[in-house]
């Protein structure tokens, strides 16, 4: 389905999972219903369980938990509206669609939330998408009925109801990554469902919010990707009670009335154009029309929430407070305890997410996730503030979003507006901040890697956002030397040598993936990349590791040999490749037709690569290989030779986080430089021919030279004295 769709949202999951009304708000093709679906989180889940946690629930059980019934009385039933046929050739899958009506009603328990959606399934894929509902919910928090099922065909209504069967069943989609949720899954198959049918079915989630009970929040898009016939959202509300409404990207306002001592909000969105969804949008850039409707315009409604569940604990297990102790006295600096617990949650508690009922906002006693020896998110945040505080540094938990995070001071205030839980440390007139799920970092207080969500939520603040620093990069992350050495000889060998320098994030990211991954299986992965680019290379010696964590540098070093037969197949010196690796080839390369939004370029890049040659027969040039420089990437090249060597030296940096529309033209010419510029082949086969010496003189001509040598010796020595007398006479 589309992914302009509805954000459909007021949960919580800061173990790093998707929000409440995007997990549950399914429609009838099973997929989400929601403007930005969640993809895998960035943060490392180290820990990988093998063992799901899904099963099918017997029939029994499933009509206990999922029910059928009909619509409450306070919802409002509104005509199906036809489709534009102008925009039939935006149709996506088969599927029509014809109405999403959503109707929310605020309870004494939280609130009612009413889903309709109507669609036509109008060619065959649509059946294969079409003929199943999927219901999600959280059983902890909702009871779910579905309302009705009918099939239209041909004017005739089918009423399907009676004889839905639900299968119910886990299906923990994030269990690779370690978080497991409990949500349910009710999948209902509609029998005889027929090319040119009418499908509409309504349910009710009766929702009971875990926390934050007067807060309420939801969302939805004023634009699709795809043709709709009506979108209309209605939200019943105490008049004493009004909701704070922002729009995002469009200019729609509802139609607001009274009914007794309720507030009736009301949008509705007849045929909207479908949008265009760009790829490579930074967060910030309203990609299609949303709007937020929340119970608060203050961040502090949130903090009140989830605070008193945050609060640093003071009692730890002895051996652990143990280690805290012997820590603080080896290290007297506020600034290295703070590395060393950092390092202490990171490496000794495993990350797991058991974000199940209340698991999803309230974090565990430090003790036991001590004790238990795993945690998520803000279970590690909540220990790691706890550990900081004992050793005497102020700190508190923050609340961040993984995805969203630059875009949080766009959107009005919301629980479910958080996926994950750092540390904001403070020392002195500095501030810190710390992510506990990750795992292996290293660096001290002056240089270690810290994260850049955009905005987050200190929970002991002044219930405001504070925007995180983003990293400065003052030299290269990543530095790559290749050393080539030709061989001196024909029977010999070509050698390389390689060594990858790792720094800041890069290192950690680099560490995190060594302990993931063996060495045999990483020297692999480099000897086919080199393969690739010469047939026949072989390694010489074993990988090569060196790490110092503390200075958050990790060396990698290679060694390898190709043979001289190899280096004569194919003329493979006469046509010898060279490339920097890796500087540029990740950068995004969308499309420019009809672009109106600007492209993200991801966290900041600088890299460099230098190539040697050496043992060459020849003097070579590298003028040909220029500079790249515009205001958002910069390639500096420059190359230096000797009679028998040849190095090129090349330095990448991205120099903005995003590039605007207007300029991506120029963007895309200049990712294209990039690889005409880091890529080549040279004839290192060749070499300059040696100077003629002068040809040696045959024996007749050295007796003609001999015999006219003689007659000059005669004429000097007769001729001169006789010339001398006839002066004087």
């Amino acid at each position: 389905m589309s992914q302009t769709r509805k954000t459909c949202a007021t949960g919580l999951y800061f173990g790093g999972k998707d929000s409440d009304k995007e997990r549950r708000c399914v429609n009838g093709l099973g997929l989400l219903v929601g403007n930005s679906l969640r993809g895998a989180r960035s943060f490392r889940c180290l820990l990988l369980f093998l063992v799901l946690l899904a099963g099918l629930v017997s029939p029994a059980g499933a009509d206990e938990i999922v029910r059928k019934g009909p619509a409450p009385g306070w919802i409002k039933t509104v005509d199906i509206p036809s489709a534009d046929p102008a925009r039939a050739d935006r149709i996506k899958n088969g599927i029509s669609w014809l109405l999403a009506d959503e109707q929310i009603i605020h309870r004494d328990y939280g609130y009612d939330d009413y889903w309709r959606s109507v669609y036509k399934i109008v060619d065959r894929p649509g059946l294969e998408r079409g003929a199943g509902i999927d219901l999600q919910f959280d059983p902890s928090r909702h009871r779910v009925t579905l309302n009705h099922l009918r099939v239209i065909r041909d004017g005739q209504v089918l009423d399907r109801l009676a004889d839905v069967k639900f299968d119910v069943f886990r299906q923990e989609k994030d269990a690779e990554k370690g978080v497991y949720d409990g949500w349910l899954t009710a999948h209902v198959n509609i029998d005889d469902v027929r090319v040119g049918d009418i499908v509409d079915y309504g349910q009710t989630y009766e929702t009971t919010p875990l926390i934050g009970k007067d807060l309420f929040f939801d969302s939805f898009s004023t634009e699709w990707d795809e043709p709709v016939g009506l979108i209309r959202t209605s939200i019943i509300w105490p008049t004493a009670q009004p909701l704070a409404i922002k729009p995002r990207g469009t200019e729609i306002k509802p139609v607001v009335t009274t009914s007794g001592s309720d507030t009736v909000y009301l949008w509705e969105i007849a045929n909207p154009k479908p949008v265009k969804v760009e790829d490579n949008l930074p967060t910030e850039f309203p990609a299609w029309g949303s709007i937020d409707i929340s119970s608060t315009a203050s961040w502090q409604g949130v903090v009140d929430a989830v605070q008193p569940y945050y609060k640093p604990a003071t009692a730890f297990p002895v051996a652990f407070a143990a280690k805290l102790d012997e820590l603080a006295a080896k290290h007297p600096q506020p600034e290295d305890r703070m590395i060393q617990a950092m390092r202490l949650v990171q490496d000794e508690i495993r990350y797991v997410s058991l974000s199940m009922g209340s698991g999803s906002y309230i974090p565990r006693d430090p003790a036991t996730v001590i004790q238990s020896g795993f945690g998520d998110c803000k279970d590690k945040a909540l220990l790691l503030a706890s550990a900081l505080q004992r050793l005497g540094i102020p700190a508190q938990v923050a609340l961040a979003d993984l995805d969203k995070g630059w875009a949080l001071d766009q959107h009005l205030p919301a629980i479910r507006a958080f996926d994950h839980a750092i540390v904001k440390a403070t020392i002195g007139t500095k501030t810190y901040w710390l992510d506990a799920t990750n795992y292996l970092q290293g660096g001290d207080a002056s240089d270690f890697w810290q994260p850049d969500y955009g905005f987050a939520l200190p929970l002991f603040g002044n219930g405001q956002l504070e925007k995180m620093p983003s990293p400065q990069l003052t030299g290269p992350s990543i530095k790559v030397a290749e050393d080539f050495s030709f061989p001196d000889k024909p029977d010999g060998r070509l050698t390389l040598a390689v060594l990858s320098t790792y720094a800041g994030a890069d290192a950690d990211d680099m560490r995190s993936s060594l302990a993931s991954r063996s060495l045999s299986d990483l020297s692999d992965s480099y000897l086919k990349y080199y393969s690739k680019r010469y047939p026949g290379i072989e390694s010489a010696a074993k990988l090569e590791i060196f790490d110092n964590r503390d200075g958050n540098i990790i060396n990698v070093r290679e060694s390898y040999q190709l043979p001289a037969q190899a280096l004569a197949a194919n003329d493979l010196a006469k046509n010898f490749p060279i490339k920097a690796a890796d500087l540029g080839t990740d950068l995004p390369t969308p499309t420019m037709v009809d672009r109106v939004g600007p492209v993200a370029l991801g966290r900041p890049i600088y890299r460099s690569h230098a190539i040697t040659v050496s043992n060459l027969k020849a003097r070579f040039s590298g003028e040909e290989i220029k500079n790249v420089v515009t205001p958002y990437l910069s390639l500096k090249s420059s190359w230096s030779n000797t009679p028998t060597t040849f190095e090129v030296k090349w330095d990448f940096r991205t120099l903005e986080r995003e590039v605007p529309a207007k300029a991506i033209g120029d963007y895309l010419k200049s990712v294209k430089d990039l690889g005409d510029n880091t890529d080549w082949s040279f004839n290192f086969a060749y070499q300059d021919a040696p100077e003629d010496p002068a040809p040696a003189a045959a024996p007749e001509d050295r007796s003609k030279q001999q015999v006219i040598g003689g007659l000059l010796l005669v004429s000097i020595f007769v001729g001169i004295p006789l010339f001398m007398a006839l002066r004087r006479w």
